[in-house]
C-alpha cells in the first residue's frame, strides 16, 4: 500500500486492539490457542460441542477476527499497518482452516470465514516478500506447541 494510514484508520485499529483486551475475549483467545487444533469435524465437535463453552469461545475468536478482517477487506483499515501490527488472525486461521470447508458445506455458506481466509492469504504473500521463511517458521512453531500441549494432555 503506497499511502499512509489515516487518523481514522489508526483510531479504528486501536479500538480493535482495545476490544481484544476485554476479559471475556482474552479468556476465549487463551482457550482457543490452547485447545482448538481440530483435524476433523469430529475433533471440532469434541472440543467445541454445540452449546459448550468451547463453542462459545471458538466462535467468539473466529467471529472477532472475521469482523476485523472484513473491515480490512472493505478498506476501513490500512492493510500495511494491520499486517505490521497483527499476526494473531493468521494463527486463528491456521488452526481453523482444515475444518472450514466442512462447515461451509454443512451450513451451505461458501463465504463462512471468507474475510479471514482472504486476509490470511494476503498476509502470507505480504510476509513472504518482507521476511521469507517467516510463515514456515510460524507453522513449525505452532506444530511444536500443539505437540507439547497434546503431550501434557496425555
Amino acid at each position: 500500500m503506497d499511502s499512509k494510514p489515516t487518523h481514522e484508520q489508526a483510531r479504528l485499529q486501536l479500538q480493535l486492539f482495545e476490544e481484544r483486551r476485554e476479559a471475556r475475549i482474552r479468556q476465549a483467545r487463551d482457550w482457543y490457542f490452547r485447545n482448538f487444533h481440530p483435524e476433523t469435524l469430529e475433533d471440532t465437535m469434541r472440543v467445541a460441542a454445540p452449546g459448550s463453552e468451547g463453542q462459545q469461545f471458538a466462535m467468539m475468536v473466529l467471529t472477532y477476527w472475521e469482523q476485523a478482517c472484513a473491515m480490512l477487506n472493505y478498506g476501513l483499515l490500512h492493510e500495511e499497518l494491520f499486517f505490521e501490527t497483527n499476526g494473531e488472525f493468521f494463527g486463528v486461521w491456521e488452526a481453523a482452516k482444515v475444518i472450514v470447508p466442512k462447515f461451509r458445506e454443512m451450513f451451505k455458506n461458501p463465504q463462512f470465514l471468507g474475510n479471514l481466509e482472504k486476509t490470511a492469504k494476503r498476509y502470507e504473500a505480504w510476509s513472504e516478500k518482507r521476511a521469507p521463511g517467516h510463515i514456515a517458521a510460524m507453522r513449525e512453531m505452532m506444530k511444536q506447541m500443539r505437540a507439547q500441549m497434546a503431550a501434557k494432555a496425555a
